[in-house]
């Protein structure tokens, strides 16, 4: 049996003078009078080692005014105890497995975030009183089934003026989802976050499609309908990264996207027609193909047109020398290509000309002479710190870049790595 690690009114007093000098994580247990000496604290509570909680301490801590209160090591909770605690001001996360109604009830009035992320069950009319819940994010990730009609009932998360609150609703535990279902959702006033959905049929992706009052999150969805493409371009934030595949048209759809990132990492191939119509991507930030394994020289050229601030090719290999040509075109800031492996003298020279402030080579280990020579002619910054092997003809080239040099000079050869260390290099331990 595990002992009890009780929190008593001293204890609790002084972690509200010095909270620093108290971890509340460790309790399991938590007097009446310690839950009452807590409410006056003004900042965060992590009383996640607590496996349950009386109705006298609940109803202390629904004074709370502070931050962040986490009890996510509860197993139970009393119908009282969730009617107190839900007056509680600033974020609520528990960690119960269920709930009865009546307390979903209660907490559904509970201003601001709710986090219910350890149920693994939830009535449709426990979800009904969830739907009403319109103050605040409402996370329910734990669930992996819902019914239809619970579904809709949640659907309908936020109401009244949302104005200030997160209106997020999280599902991020579903992995499949109904047509009838997706159509319920749809209809939601909000963010909606389905993370968790690895497939989804034509048919129920023609009805999310509809959603259009705030972000839809799908980060693990393998592969994305034409219908929502369309649909996911028009909104401010896309997560995408577990695509596998990408249609030419779902593509298209894609470079209208006028948020600030597009992230398909989970590519590991694309058209030639695909590229060509994401490389138009209009967002201010960065796309991130890193999952590519291969780059045609069509493709590069297609790429060579990104005017945003990065374009992430981690993934790749090798590069021949007319795609380092093309992608020395590119008007980004940051060109990324971490998995290259090595660098012909002619890629490299072409590198050299790429305008931008960063080129990112970390995967290089080694660089001939001329390479070297080359590469120091760019007038950016170089990220070179997986470089192993160096001869002191190639560091005395590199020793002539006149930006910065970053590189890990403990793992060059000593003769090397001093020239380089003489010359200003930036050590950067990988």
């Amino acid at each position: 049996m595990i002992e009890e690690i009780i929190l008593t009114k001293e204890i609790a007093e002084r972690f509200v003078a010095d909270e620093d000098s108290v971890d509340l994580s460790e309790f399991t247990a938590i007097e009446d009078d310690a839950a009452e000496s807590l409410s006056n604290h003004e900042g965060h509570l992590y009383l996640n080692g607590l496996t349950e909680l009386s109705d006298s301490a609940a109803e202390s801590l629904g004074k709370y005014l502070g931050g962040l209160l986490w009890l996510k090591g509860l197993t139970s909770l009393s119908d009282a105890a969730a009617e107190s605690i839900r007056t509680c001001e600033g974020d609520l996360s528990i960690g119960l497995t269920r709930l009865s109604d009546a307390a979903a009830e209660s907490l559904r009035k509970h201003m601001g975030k709710l986090s219910l992320d350890g149920l693994s069950e939830l009535s449709d009319a426990a979800a009904g009183s969830f739907g009403k819940h319109g103050r605040g994010s409402l996370w329910l990730n734990g669930l992996t089934e819902l019914s239809d009609t619970a579904v809709e009932n949640l659907s309908k998360h936020v109401v009244g003026d949302p104005i200030g609150f997160d209106t997020t609703l999280y599902l991020d535990g579903l992995t499949e989802l109904s047509e009838t279902a997706a159509e319920s959702l749809s209809k939601h006033k909000g963010d909606l976050s389905l993370d968790g959905l690895t497939k989804l049929s034509d048919s129920a992706a023609e009805s999310l499609s509809k959603h259009q009052n705030g972000n839809l999150s799908l980060y693990r969805l393998t592969r994305l309908p034409d219908a929502l493409a369309e649909s996911l371009s028009k909104q401010e934030d896309l997560h995408v990264s577990g695509l596998t595949s990408l249609s030419d048209a779902a593509a298209e759809s894609l470079s209208k996207h006028q948020g600030g990132s597009l992230t398909l990492s989970g590519l590991t191939s694309l058209s030639d027609a695909a590229v060509e119509s994401l490389s138009k991507f209009e967002g201010s930030d960065e796309i991130d193909l890193s999952g590519l394994t291969s780059l045609s020289d069509a493709a590069a050229k297609s790429l060579s047109k990104f005017e945003g601030v990065y374009l992430e090719l981690s993934g790749l290999t090798t590069l021949s020398e007319a795609a380092a040509e093309s992608l020395s075109n590119l008007k980004a800031d940051r060109l990324g290509l971490d998995g290259l492996t090595n660098l012909s003298d002619p890629a490299a020279e072409s590198l050299s000309n790429f305008e931008g402030e960063v080129i990112y080579l970390l995967s290089l280990t080694t660089l001939s002479d001329a390479a070297a020579e080359n590469l120091s002619k760019y007038r950016g910054t170089l990220e070179l710190a997986g470089l192993s092997t160096l001869s002191d003809a190639a560091a005395e080239k590199l020793s002539k870049h006149e930006a910065t040099l970053i590189m890990n000079l403990d793992n060059l050869p000593v003769s090397a790595a001093e020239i380089l260390r003489d010359a200003g290099a930036e050590q950067c331990d990988v």
